[in-house]
């Protein structure tokens, strides 16, 4: 029977982990903390404080999806982080890039290959909820799939994926607490809230913003669900986490321009990077 694409991705990885000679293999004893982190829009500063082991292009992955926008530069970074393993994600994939989500989900099933038990997964998005401003920083609670179709469809991991389920299988109540209590401790404010995904890639009008508002979300944004979802379902541990870059608020709505919503989350960066490492110094 012929391997899986992502099993033969992983071989790969794993080879090159065996030619680095990590001292501390990320395939290594059950022992180690197996972290995964998602970098997405404003949380590339994060790397700078990685020390990084070695980097894979994801041209170079056998099979791997390639990033198609120009912020995310396409790289598995392996290496340690307050003194834990961890890889990252450089860079993520996007339904408005054109790949479907069996393609956008592709690297959340190598990294469960390779033993990640923890998924920290960071987006930029819009505010809907009028009391949230730009730069603010939102912990996941909940989602809303507006992609209107699953990653589960013909591909279920396991029994549990279909079954009911509260939003803290999906976002870990534990995971939850110890962000805040770290936002708390370092006089960083922080917001809970639900984030809906759309398709993108352009932002939603003004009757759209108040549709989505109305469902119930606080912001809104074009990734991270599908990749929560499949953690889930192969037993990973998730956290997500929100920089608000922008205002979708219908009686002000204002132009969104790229260099002002890289400013916003250029703001809130150094927050959300003390927060995630302090919350892998605790795991």
């Amino acid at each position: 029977m012929p391997k899986s694409n992502h099993f033969i991705s992983t071989e790969y990885i794993k080879k090159k982990i065996s030619e680095k000679r990590i001292k501390k293999p990320v395939s290594g004893t059950k022992s180690e903390q197996k972290i995964g982190i998602i970098l997405g829009t404003g949380l590339g500063g994060l790397v700078k404080d990685i020390n990084i082991n070695f980097e894979i292009d994801y041209n170079d992955i056998p099979n791997f999806p390639v990033s198609t926008v120009e912020s995310h530069k396409g790289k598995l970074i392996f290496g340690t982080l307050s003194g834990k393993d961890i890889i990252a994600m450089q860079g993520r994939f996007h339904f408005y890039e054109g790949y479907s989500h069996s393609r956008i989900i592709y690297p959340v099933k190598v990294l469960n290959d390779l033993g990640i038990k923890y998924l920290i997964v960071s987006n930029a998005c819009g505010a809907l909820n009028p009391q949230f401003k730009k730069s603010d920083l939102m912990i996941i609670t909940s989602h809303i799939n507006l992609h209107f179709t699953n990653p589960l469809i013909g591909n279920v991991f396991n029994s549990t994926s279909r079954s009911g389920k509260t939003d803290s299988a999906y976002y870990s109540r534990r995971l939850i607490n110890l962000a805040e209590r770290i936002a708390q401790e370092n006089e960083i404010e922080i917001r809970k809230g639900v984030y809906a995904t759309v398709h993108g890639p352009n932002l939603e009008t003004r009757s759209e913003y108040r549709f989505i508002k109305n469902m119930g979300a606080d912001v809104v944004g074009m990734s991270t669900v599908p990749e929560v979802i499949v953690a889930h379902s192969l037993g990973m541990e998730c956290l997500g986490l929100s920089i608000v870059t922008d205002e979708g608020f219908p009686d002000s709505l204002e132009v969104a321009v790229l260099e002002n919503i890289l400013k916003a989350a250029a703001v809130a960066e150094p927050k959300l990077t003390l927060i995630i490492k302090k919350i892998i110094e605790n795991l």
